[in-house]
C-alpha cells in the first residue's frame, strides 16, 4: 500500500511540479550569462497633476512603499515596488516597479506634483529570471506587496517542498525495487563524490 500511494504521489506531484522546475531551470542559465541593457527604454511618459499623499518625502520603509502603491493606478502601472528613494536636493520621490515583461521607474517631483515613468518591455526569459529572484531573501520587510508576489511566493515554496519529497520519495521508490538497487546506489555514489568534490573545490 505503502509502494503504490508513494509511487502514485511521486508520478503526479512530478507533473504538477515540472513546469515551476523548468522555469527555474532555465532561468539559471540567463542569469548566469544574459547581458541586459537596463537602461534602455521603451517608453517615457510624464503623467501630470499626480496625487501625492502628504508627507510622501518624510517616509520610509513599507509604509513609503504602501504610500506609493495609491499612486500607481494615476501613473498606469501595476507591479512590484522595489524600494523608495527621496532625492532630497530636488525633492524627488523614485521608486522602481517590476512585473514579469515590464520594468519601470517612477521619478515624482513632489512640488511639481509630476512623474516621469520610463518603461522597459523584458524578454520571456527575463520574465522567468524575475520569477525566479522573487520574493528573494532581500528587501523581506518589503517584498510581497504586489497581490501577484504574494500568490508566486506560495507556488516558490511549493516547488521547494514538491522537489524534497520528489527526491525522498525516489530514493524509497529505488530501494523498493530490488532489481535496480546495485545501478542506483553506483549512480548515488557518483553524484555524491561529485558533489561534495565542487564544495571542496570552492572552499579550500
Amino acid at each position: 500500500m505503502l509502494y503504490r500511494w508513494t509511487r502514485e504521489l511521486h508520478l503526479y506531484f512530478g507533473l504538477f511540479v515540472s513546469p515551476f522546475l523548468l522555469l527555474f531551470g532555465v532561468s539559471v542559465f540567463f542569469l548566469n550569462h544574459a547581458k541586459v541593457a537596463v537602461d534602455r527604454w521603451t517608453s517615457v511618459d510624464t503623467v501630470r497633476d499626480v496625487r501625492v499623499p502628504a508627507s510622501l518625502e518624510l517616509l520610509r520603509g513599507r509604509e513609503a512603499v504602501d504610500r506609493a502603491r495609491e499612486m500607481l493606478p494615476q501613473l498606469g502601472v501595476t507591479g512590484e515596488i522595489g524600494f523608495t528613494r527621496v532625492v532630497t536636493a530636488t525633492r524627488h520621490f523614485v521608486f522602481p516597479v517590476s512585473r514579469p515583461g515590464m520594468e519601470t521607474t517612477v521619478d515624482l517631483d513632489l512640488d511639481a506634483r509630476s512623474a516621469v515613468v520610463s518603461r522597459r518591455a523584458t524578454s520571456v526569459l527575463e520574465a522567468f529570471a524575475y520569477l525566479h529572484k522573487m520574493p528573494g531573501p532581500h528587501n523581506v520587510a518589503l517584498r510581497g506587496n504586489w497581490v501577484w508576489t504574494q500568490g508566486w511566493r506560495w507556488f516558490a515554496d511549493a516547488t521547494v517542498y514538491l522537489t524534497m519529497f520528489l527526491t525522498l520519495s525516489g530514493i524509497y521508490l529505488w530501494y523498493a525495487i530490488k532489481a535496480e538497487r546495485r545501478i542506483g546506489l553506483a549512480m548515488a555514489a557518483a553524484g555524491a563524490v561529485t558533489f561534495f568534490g565542487l564544495i571542496y573545490a570552492v572552499i579550500s
